[in-house]
């Protein structure tokens, strides 16, 4: 009987002591030596990468004797944005002083028809490769992807020969067309990749049912295409907003963008070089690009992974 007591009164207290053992994997620390490294990387990449950008925004903010006779890692002893109003509005950009404010809107007037005409057809272009393929659509495709290696330097003559003939040449009309032209190659990649991820059923359901082709694009596909749209978005918008090339060769002196004007700026021979409206008319010229990198950076990374690697 007591060994028997004491077995049943034992059994409780082994129970418990299993009940109140941990389960699972024992929590890691935080900092491991592997974590340490990479974010050691990571800050210091990060440091490279925004220092100049600190550089140009606290020269921006100085006044000429103080860049002349202070320390460039120094913070201005005080803020000033005469540079910053100068930069826009009457810094020298060749033979007129009205600053960066007439390219500014040159740049606007190219990049967004630019954009939304190049986007609308290579999103056209990779539904119809993919979902509503045609005789040597494969050959067409070879030819876009072809297009994109392509050097721009190669093209510019014949381009000129082309722009000429059409009488568009010096216009913002010639610029418009041919960043239209040079973005549908890896636009179209890009959508025909992303086209190719979406499930099938949906487009053959909608067959089924008697929709058409336009019918399909605009009600379903374009519905589930933001991620890859925000990219080619940023990738048009930083591309055209950043052309130098075409800009200089094509706009004509009095339609020059934003890029060609901080050139001229920047590279002025009247007076002495002024660093710090040099700064704040390179930090204007960026601000669109980085605005929009901000805005949309999470569904940029969503779509180049959806519509670069899928397909």
């Amino acid at each position: 009987m007591s060994q028997t007591a004491t077995m049943a009164g034992s059994a409780p207290a082994q129970g418990s002591q299993v009940g109140t053992e941990p389960r699972g994997p024992r929590p890691k620390p935080f900092f491991t030596p592997q974590k340490i490294i990479i974010y050691s990387i990571l800050v210091f990449f990060t440091l490279y990468f925004l220092f100049p950008l600190y550089i140009m925004v606290v020269t921006s903010m100085k006044t000429m004797p103080e860049i002349r006779f202070g320390n460039i890692f120094a913070f201005p002893s005080q803020i000033n944005f005469d540079a910053w109003v100068r930069a826009w509005t009457s810094a020298c950009t060749g033979l007129t002083c009205e600053g960066l404010s007439p390219g500014f809107w040159n740049s606007v007037k190219i990049t967004i028809p630019s954009t939304i005409v190049s986007i609308f057809i290579a999103a056209v272009n990779g539904y119809a490769l993919v979902n509503w393929r045609f005789k040597g659509s494969e050959v067409f495709f070879a030819i876009l992807i072809f297009g994109s290696f392509i050097p721009y330097q190669v093209m510019l003559y014949p381009l000129v020969m082309i722009t000429r003939e059409l009488r568009i040449f010096g216009t913002l009309q010639a610029v418009i067309l041919i960043h239209t032209i040079f973005g549908m190659p890896i636009l179209t990649l890009l959508f025909r990749n992303y086209f190719a991820s979406l499930p099938q059923e949906l487009f053959k359901a909608a067959r089924v049912d008697g929709a058409g082709f336009w019918r399909i694009f605009f009600e379903i596909m374009l519905p589930m295409s933001l991620p890859i749209f925000v990219v080619a978005l940023i990738l048009q918008v930083t591309g055209i907003w950043n052309d130098f090339l075409f800009g200089v060769v094509f706009a004509g002196t009095q339609n020059y963008p934003m890029t060609v004007q901080l050139n001229n700026i920047v590279n002025s021979a009247q007076g002495t070089p002024e660093y710090n409206v040099n700064m704040a008319a390179t930090v204007l010229t960026g601000l669109v690009p980085l605005i929009i990198y901000f805005v949309s950076g999470k569904l940029f990374v969503r779509g180049v992974a959806a519509g670069a690697v899928k397909g």
